[in-house]
């Protein structure tokens, strides 16, 4: 399990440099919002573009990412209810808790994890592809229409880059067409810089407090709940979920589990920051499961492979 305690340890490396940027002001007082903004606008869809592009799409349709989509659904559906009608929390800010709830870090966490716990990458590909195609434009098309100002939904494809980048990158994906390579190369070393950027960003934002939604911070009993949903809950769901439903068993019954108790992806905290809906909580959500889930993992490795 080394290779899993590497990926987490370089995790913590980049946050860390990033708040010690924070700490010591030497990017400015609004560096986090302009990070954020960077990644979101830029470097996230440069990353998104490349990945679909050159993706095939019949190979996302696996019984692992069914028992991983059960899963995603019902913790996400949960972590609502609670945000929407027990904390009494706007549609926006119960959005991103059922995103730090359910949405993996499937890109730098999950490949390692299913290289080394796994043994194949290709069981993280269905899982990052789920998120990007369906997931993300599913909620931030919500905090689009629920943020300041009226949004029109016709244009809300043009207004997101994400959005955009990822139905570009299908449409050729679907088409059957790959980009040369002298096409590829420049999104390639932009979107390079998302998953570090994001993570200096994250660092940034802990140095900074409340971070760029200006908003005060949350409850520390309602982090934990939705830690507890995302490190605990949607692991499980994920086992009974194979187990009892699709009757998974071996690598993808593993695949399913682990990829289901990944920690809350940086990209929740970009899109927090992005819309000023609860990105404190946002932050606090990736920075908790991803300690935890560096001793959650290796226990589910072990327990079922």
């Amino acid at each position: 399990m080394r290779g899993l305690l590497v990926a987490f340890v370089a995790i913590w490396a980049v946050a860390a440099a990033g708040w010690l940027v924070g700490r010591y002001g030497l990017l400015g007082p609004y560096a986090d919002t302009v990070l954020a903004r960077l990644v979101f606008f830029v470097a996230t869809p440069a990353l998104l573009f490349v990945t679909l592009a050159t993706s095939r799409p019949h190979d996302v349709l696996t019984p692992a990412l069914a028992a991983f989509v059960l899963s995603a659904l019902v913790v996400q559906v949960a972590a609502l209810a609670l945000a929407r009608y027990w904390w009494r929390w706007p549609v926006g800010e119960a959005v991103v808790a059922g995103l730090c709830a359910s949405y993996v870090n499937a890109a730098n966490l999950g490949i390692p994890v299913a290289a080394y716990a796994l043994g194949d990458v290709s069981f993280a590909a269905p899982v990052l592809l789920f998120q990007v195609v369906v997931a993300a434009p599913l909620a931030l098309a919500i905090l689009e229409l629920t943020g300041d100002g009226r949004p029109r939904v016709a244009m809300l494809p043009v207004r997101n880059p994400i959005m955009l980048a990822s139905a570009a990158g299908l449409v050729l994906a679907a088409g059957g067409w790959r980009p040369p390579e002298e096409v590829l190369r420049p999104f390639e070393l932009v979107g390079s810089a998302a998953v570090p950027t994001a993570l200096l960003a994250l660092g940034l934002s802990l140095a900074a407090g409340a971070g760029p939604a200006g908003r005060p911070e949350v409850p520390r009993s309602r982090v934990l709940t939705l830690v507890g949903l995302k490190v605990l809950a949607q692991p499980a769901v994920a086992y009974l979920a194979g187990r009892y439903l699709l009757g998974l068993d071996g690598r993808p019954m593993l695949a399913a589990v682990v990829t289901a108790g990944l920690p809350t992806a940086q990209n929740v905290f970009v899109f927090a920051a992005r819309y000023r809906r609860a990105a404190s909580l946002a932050r606090d959500s990736v920075v908790v499961t991803t300690l935890l889930c560096a001793v959650t993992l290796v226990g589910f490795a072990s327990w079922l492979g």
